[in-house]
């Protein structure tokens, strides 16, 4: 199995929920994150005073699959989450090494 945790735009959740839902996954994790890449924020004007917005409002993605999904779920979010400008944000891949579906007891794949 398989986690894959992707930071993207917060107005692209919906379009790659979606996404992820036509691939059949269906249980996704959503927290409300801040941050920066090569961006690095920008500047804005507040009342007449100018300050910088080091930290941009991200989402994160969290979703557990088995390792056949893995590479449609990645297409999904890439296809669904860019916009062709910086800021997009990154997919992260690792190894899961087990699950345990905490009301049942089931582990595995079963458990997703």
């Amino acid at each position: 199995m398989k986690k894959i945790e992707a930071v993207i735009k917060p107005f692209k959740l919906d379009e790659v929920k979606e996404a992820l839902h036509e691939v059949g996954l269906q249980g996704i994790t959503v927290v409300e994150a801040k941050g920066f890449g090569r961006q690095k924020g920008h500047t804005e004007l507040y009342r007449g005073a100018e300050y910088v917005v080091d930290f941009l409002p991200k989402v994160k993605i969290e979703v557990v699959c088995e390792d056949g999904l893995v590479e449609r779920a990645v297409e999904a979010i890439i296809s669904a989450a860019r916009t062709g400008r910086i800021g997009d944000g990154k997919i992260f891949i690792s190894t899961v090494e087990e699950v345990i579906r905490i009301r049942t007891g089931e582990r595995g794949e079963a458990a997703v």
